[in-house]
């Protein structure tokens, strides 16, 4: 008997990438670390967020979401770092010289960890794969191989996704490059509103 059921797995893969094509506070950031540092950056915010995935969707498998419910007050915490940083590096933007806005190129480091923080302190993240994933899951069949199979494959969806994104960012920035203003309120208004979408998130 296979792993997971073909239906589910291709139902699992449709819905999946539709939801990721909305955008939300990652593809924010994504975009704007592109357009203001060109896709490389925007390529290892990419690796920051979907690392952050790897241990939600770990714990959704293990089942922890209901433990993590009870840190509802960290996460806030969290949270609002996130909103904060975010509105911070977004008003920063938008008020720079325009050609200071390509001369600071963050550490990659930089990059990686802000990208991480910012997709984990996001709330709705887990109560999102505890209530989407088991879904797609069969009862009659062996839960882990499933959980795994679909987290796997939730996360190379991300990769694409997202990275699509990114390169889709850095071809805009090669066409502003000549607008540094325009450019540069673009990328604040991103980072701006990845700030807003992530003030928005809810627990509940």
């Amino acid at each position: 008997m296979p792993i997971i059921d073909l239906t589910l797995y291709l139902a699992f893969i449709a819905a999946a990438a539709m939801l990721m094509l909305i955008p939300g506070p990652n593809v924010a950031l994504i975009t704007s670390a592109s357009m203001a540092h060109g896709t490389r950056a925007g390529l290892l915010t990419v690796l920051g967020t979907s690392c952050a995935m790897i241990p939600q969707l770990a714990l959704t498998a293990l089942g922890m979401t209901a433990l993590l419910g009870l840190m509802a007050q960290l996460f806030d915490i969290l949270r609002w770092l996130g909103v904060g940083y975010l509105l911070y590096l977004g008003l920063r933007c938008w008020r720079a010289a325009p050609d200071r806005l390509s001369l600071e190129t963050p550490h990659p480091k930089r990059l990686l960890l802000r990208g991480f923080l910012v997709s984990f302190a996001n709330p709705k993240t887990l109560l999102f794969y505890g209530a989407f994933l088991p879904q797609f899951i069969a009862l009659d069949r062996p839960l882990g191989p499933q959980f795994a199979l679909l987290s796997a494959t939730f996360l190379l969806l991300a990769l694409g996704i997202d990275s699509s994104w990114a390169l889709l960012a850095g071809r805009s920035r090669q066409l502003l490059l000549r607008r540094g203003r325009l450019r540069q309120r673009m990328t604040g208004g991103l980072l701006i509103t990845a700030a807003i979408g992530l003030a928005l998130a809810r627990h509940r």
